[in-house]
């Protein structure tokens, strides 16, 4: 007789970065623990180190392990008991001619006009202002684990938003967004949540991720303002007080 060895899974080995300015507290020093997905077994691992409080960027999974610093808080919002607010109702009145469809995880050069025009008009002194197509490609294309984005578009068909998406076992998580941002009336980073939100809901789905939050950052603010959120904590997830100091 004879024995079929089990199926043997590679060890997924971790690494810890060197300390590097803070891109979002001033003053303060920055380290990641983190990981590469690679092969069958990456959206699996993915979605096991989401639950963890890691985070996605191209094949890297992360999470700060910063020296005396805690202030990056992984959240999550529950789709079940998540209530809009009336600022999030009107929000989806005012974009209530757009369409969202999903689309493969395949960079266009639509998408890259979009991406640049929001780069160098929010964060024109970063380095992914300065992203070429292929490096536009790239964000899009490594790591990719049950990937996809979700396009928004206007009654003429013009792109005017976008998210990278990563489909978990109990949810989604929102990698990254962009959109126009000549319309700023449309609040539309608050409308690609919102409508993950619904696909979640229409999903079966339990959970968004929408990575850390940062009480001192006005760029991690908005965050708080989807209710109820979670955080993750020594003790697992808990859900965060109705108003959190900003």
């Amino acid at each position: 007789m004879s024995v079929i060895q089990p199926q043997l899974r590679p060890l997924q080995q971790f690494f810890r970065s060197g300390p590097m300015p803070c891109p979002y507290l001033p003053g303060r020093v920055e380290r990641k623990l983190f990981t590469r997905l690679l092969g069958p077994y990456s959206a699996e691992v993915n979605s096991t180190l989401s639950r963890a409080g890691f985070r996605r960027s191209h094949d890297i999974v992360y999470r700060p392990v910063c020296p005396n610093c805690q202030a990056c808080v992984p959240v999550r919002i529950p789709v079940g008991a998540f209530a809009p607010t009336r600022s999030q109702k009107r929000v989806r009145r005012a974009n209530g001619d757009l369409t969202l469809a999903e689309a493969p995880a395949a960079a266009t050069t639509e998408q890259y006009r979009l991406f640049s025009l929001y780069q160098n008009s929010r964060h024109g002194e970063s380095d992914m202002a300065r992203m070429a197509m292929a490096d536009f490609a790239a964000m899009i294309d490594e790591g990719r684990a049950d990937t996809s984005l979700f396009e928004a578009r206007d009654a003429e068909g013009r792109l005017v938003g976008c998210m990278l998406t990563d489909r978990l076992t109990d949810g989604y998580s929102a990698v990254y967004s962009f959109y126009d941002p000549r319309q700023d009336r449309r609040s539309l980073g608050s409308f690609m949540i919102l409508s993950l939100l619904e696909r979640a809901q229409a999903d079966g789905l339990p959970y968004v991720y929408l990575g850390y939050w940062i009480a001192q950052s006005r760029k991690m603010a908005y965050k708080a303002k989807f209710r109820p959120l979670e955080a993750l904590g020594r003790d697992g997830w808990f859900p965060l007080p109705n108003d959190p100091e900003d």
